[in-house]
């Protein structure tokens, strides 16, 4: 099972199956009525979750469509994914699936992605990276310094963070308290030689352990999974490269947006109510217990829990405290989209393409210090179809294009300034042909941070939230359960244990395990 339901039953019952174990839980959550603020894919998941466990759940979608950032945008028979483009730790969906018992084959068709990504560096060096590290690592070893000896020693330092994250982060938030089954664990990382280490400044650790500057560039890649600095953020951040070596990427064929169509049918099958155009203006609380939600539109609705799906930096004002400004700097990185939907096939290209600037440290200076647009920003290229002819017509070619922008409040994006990314965007890829390519695209559309901000709520349009820089931001991301409401909790890739597919999934997890705890009848 996926949740731990025997701590829920109490330990002279540990012995009861399965289904009386959900017999039990069904009885006192019956009826109970679940707001959950936000129809992204944590929401989505955690409605699932409580509906399997007989909660009545009712999910609320400012927006016509629900997915928030994993979302869709049709035109012309193309389908681009404006979102994720790729889902590592597979396990953790499928795990989301047998906990509702349901079978993921069933509903979806997971497709390694082959080679995993084409890396281009500013001196026209090529490294491509296999689903599997020997098959790539030859490349690491060739380059200058022999750097295979310590980006594999980087690799297995985040294997050890992941080993231990399985075991504690991945489980619960740092907020709870710790379980006497996590002490061994924890123990036995802080004996390691570089239990430290990963304390120390994520780029910093690179530079110790590999010479060129090719192989930090790819490693310091990484910090954007979470949309932070590399030079800010702790090594223990190594997790995430591990988990790209150690699982893979998969691709959903037809596009990763049909795992949210099929979340929104399980729900459907399980009497989730979802109701789109729906935007919760503030949530009721009376003696630090929530009570409901209020639409905009004035509807009040009663809860006995909410879930907040969206930014937690919006929570104090849906609890009527008033925004709580955040400093830029303390926000993850946004990003500028290109969205191209070509007439013709394109050779030599894999699903996934980063080509590097030739400054990664100055163009990390100018998203997190300056504020600013990169002056020669480093361009991810990413082409589903090369995996999945579906999502576009035949001999056609659907292309997404994302550059790393700074969060910001100011509405700046007007013509002049996203004309002049643009530029910048395809002077970066002027070598490999795309510029004119592209310029021939019937379909051309862009996605701007202050669209994402307008579109989802989120502070100067940061995708991840806060940026996990510093220990105590890296670790305490806000928590699952509010420390000051009862029955008002959080889930998403804002709060713990952070941004990306599978740790949402996760977060989704963590919560109704919580509720399932905290929320008996």
């Amino acid at each position: 099972m996926a949740l731990a339901d025997h701590e829920l039953i109490g330990s002279k019952d540990r012995r009861a199956s399965k289904a009386e174990v959900r017999a039990r839980i069904r009885e006192v959550s019956v009826g109970r009525r679940v707001a959950i603020i936000g129809g992204g894919l944590g929401g989505l998941a955690t409605a699932l979750r409580l509906a399997h466990r007989g909660w009545n759940v009712t999910v609320f979608e400012r927006h016509s469509r629900v997915g928030g950032k994993m979302n869709l945008l049709e035109a012309e028979g193309f389908r681009f994914d404006t979102g994720p483009s790729l889902i590592t730790m597979p396990h953790v969906l499928e795990e989301l699936f047998a906990a509702v018992d349901e079978s993921l084959p069933r509903y979806l068709d997971l497709m390694p992605v082959e080679p995993l990504c084409r890396y281009t560096f500013a001196d026209g060096s090529v490294l491509t990276m296999s689903r599997r590290l020997p098959g790539w690592l030859p490349q690491i070893r060739a380059m200058e310094g022999s750097d295979a000896a310590g980006f594999l020693q980087f690799l297995a330092m985040g294997a050890r963070v992941l080993e231990l994250s399985q075991k504690t982060f991945f489980q619960r938030s740092p907020w709870e308290r710790p379980r006497f089954s996590d002490v061994p664990a924890l123990i036995k990382v802080a004996y390691r030689r570089d239990a430290f280490a990963t304390l120390r400044p994520y780029a910093r650790v690179v530079a110790r352990l590999c010479r060129d500057p090719r192989t930090r560039q790819l490693l310091n890649r990484y910090a954007t999974y979470v949309g932070s600095n590399p030079w800010q953020m702790p090594a223990m951040f190594s997790v995430i490269p591990a988990m790209e070596t150690l699982y893979g990427g998969v691709h959903i064929r037809g596009g990763l947006y049909r795992l949210v169509e099929t979340l929104v049918a399980l729900c459907a099958k399980r009497g989730v109510q979802i109701r789109t155009n729906a935007h919760i203006e503030r949530i009721a609380v009376s003696n630090h217990r929530v009570q409901g939600v209020q639409l905009s539109s004035g509807e009040e609705l009663p809860a006995d829990v909410v879930v907040m799906n969206g930014d937690c930096a919006r929570l104090p004002a849906l609890l009527g405290h008033g925004n709580k400004p955040e400093a830029p700097s303390d926000r993850s990185l946004s990003g500028l989209v290109l969205l191209f939907g070509l007439r013709r096939k394109l050779d030599g290209y894999c699903h996934h393409q980063v080509f590097f600037s030739a400054d990664y440290e100055r163009e990390f200076r100018e998203l997190f210090e300056e504020r600013r647009f990169p002056t020669e920003p480093t361009v991810y290229v990413c082409i589903p179809t090369r995996t999945d002819p579906s999502m576009a017509p035949d001999d056609c070619e659907a292309v997404f294009v994302m550059a790393n922008a700074p969060a910001s409040d100011a509405d700046d994006w007007d013509g002049s300034l996203l004309n002049e990314a643009k530029r910048r965007i395809l002077h970066r890829l002027r070598d490999t042909g795309l510029p004119e390519l592209l310029s021939q695209a019937s379909i051309q559309a862009a996605i701007t941070p202050c669209m994402l901000m307008s579109a989802f709520d989120m502070p100067g349009g940061a995708i991840y939230g806060a940026a996990s820089h510093g220990t105590f931001r890296a670790f305490l991301r806000p928590p699952n359960k509010h420390r000051h409401v009862r029955g008002l909790y959080c889930v998403g890739g804002s709060t713990h244990p952070g941004g990306g597919t599978p740790t949402v999934l996760l977060s989704a997890r963590i919560v109704c395990r919580l509720i399932e705890q905290h929320e008996k009848r």
